[in-house]
């Protein structure tokens, strides 16, 4: 497997530090109790879009296609990360509609599925998934090893064929491992067990075709193999070389300072390049300056850097004070809208969530409404 280099930046106590939140700066607070749930008796979190290789969504007679993550509503919501599977959806404006589990049954080779992302060729009706596969199939009890595998099958429904009332894929391929095996600069995580907000990474392989030269990269929340500190959370970076993925070293390091970016992306705008992640206050540092459960970012004039954090600190969009957990885990698509789940709304217990009877009571699992951003150069806020 080639092994490329680039220069990795680093996001630092010393940018958190200068952190200055204001109303612009702040995701629109959620009413918990007027919440329409899209698919009753499952929870719904983290999801990402069908997209053109250019990154913009996919929109077929007004309908834009979602993988989102969902499982059986049990008695605790937090034991969801354990029997979650992809479902596909659709949306039109506030509607949606559900297509059934993305991927057949028996055919991930973990034991269960995590988030990932989409790619669509119209020519072909081909999307290719890139996921992450947890654990491993058969196994007893679940472990959080972490494995990225990339599949492509045919998108057929009604808008394409003429009739059908829903869309599905067909004709999966094989799973193929992304990155497998020793690599450097990564944590390759095979934990049998693991702590909310100290898991380590090597998850959530978000697709991004740079124009300036056409190569496909992989973005991922990694972990930093070298690092000394607990906190060595990192967005990792592969591209596309031939048939395999080539190991970069890190976007983005946050060693000593934060354990996990999730969800990282890259969005093009005005001709710059912005990186986005989600974080949340329990996986910084005890020891330095922290932030609000929110949506991160980063911008730059091409792939090599320097990439520069936006509003100086790196927070784009934070949770409100009065609600610190009502939603998380954003995804910016090509036009600004970001999408997110709500999660704990209308709660002021932060990272304490009680015990199962009161999660179950006060958790969502929906999606969230979407809100829009502004972007300029280094600046980045929540439109009015």
């Amino acid at each position: 497997m080639p092994v490329l280099t680039t220069t990795t930046t680093f996001w630092t106590s010393e940018h958190l530090g200068a952190l200055q939140i204001e109303p612009c700066h702040q995701i629109p607070l959620v009413d918990g109790s007027s919440l329409h749930h899209p698919l009753p008796g499952m929870d719904l979190w983290d999801l990402w879009p069908l997209q053109l290789a250019d990154g913009s969504t996919v929109a077929i007679d007004g309908w834009t296609l979602w993988f989102v993550l969902s499982a059986p509503a049990g008695a605790d919501p937090e034991a969801r990360h354990d029997i979650v599977r992809i479902r596909l959806m659709g949306a039109r404006g506030s509607e949606w509609r559900d297509h059934g589990n993305a991927l057949p049954d028996g055919f991930c080779p973990g034991s269960r599925e995590w988030a990932g992302s989409a790619r669509y060729d119209p020519a072909t009706r081909a999307v290719t998934l890139y996921w992450t596969a947890s654990g491993l199939r058969g196994e007893e009890p679940r472990s959080f090893t972490q494995r990225m595998f990339e599949a492509t099958g045919t998108l057929t429904g009604a808008t394409l064929a003429g009739g059908a009332e829903g869309f599905a894929i067909e004709g999966w391929s094989t799973p193929r491992e992304i990155a497998g095996g020793p690599i450097p600069h990564y944590v390759l995580v095979t934990a049998a067990e693991g702590v909310p907000g100290m898991i380590k990474g090597f998850r959530d392989p978000a697709h991004f075709r740079d124009p300036a030269d056409g190569a496909d990269y992989l973005l991922f929340t990694g972990s930093l193999k070298e690092s000394a500190s607990p906190w060595n959370g990192c967005i990792g970076l592969l591209r596309r070389e031939g048939d395999s993925w080539a190991v970069l070293p890190p976007l983005l390091s946050a060693d000593g300072f934060n354990n996990e970016q999730e969800r990282p992306h890259i969005v093009l705008h005005g001709g710059r390049y912005y990186l986005f992640w989600s974080t949340q206050r329990k996986v910084f540092a005890p020891d330095g300056p922290n932030g609000p459960n929110g949506l991160y970012g980063m911008v730059a004039q091409s792939m090599e850097g320097p990439w520069l954090p936006l509003n100086g600190s790196g927070l784009v969009a934070g949770n409100p004070d009065e609600a610190p957990v009502q939603t998380y885990s954003w995804w910016v698509t090509a036009d600004l809208t970001v999408h997110g789940f709500v999660d704990y709304p209308n709660s002021l217990r932060g990272n304490d969530f009680g015990d199962a009877a009161w999660r179950r009571a006060h958790f969502s699992g929906v999606p969230a409404e979407p809100f829009r951003l502004v972007l300029d150069d280094t600046r980045a806020d929540v439109a009015a």
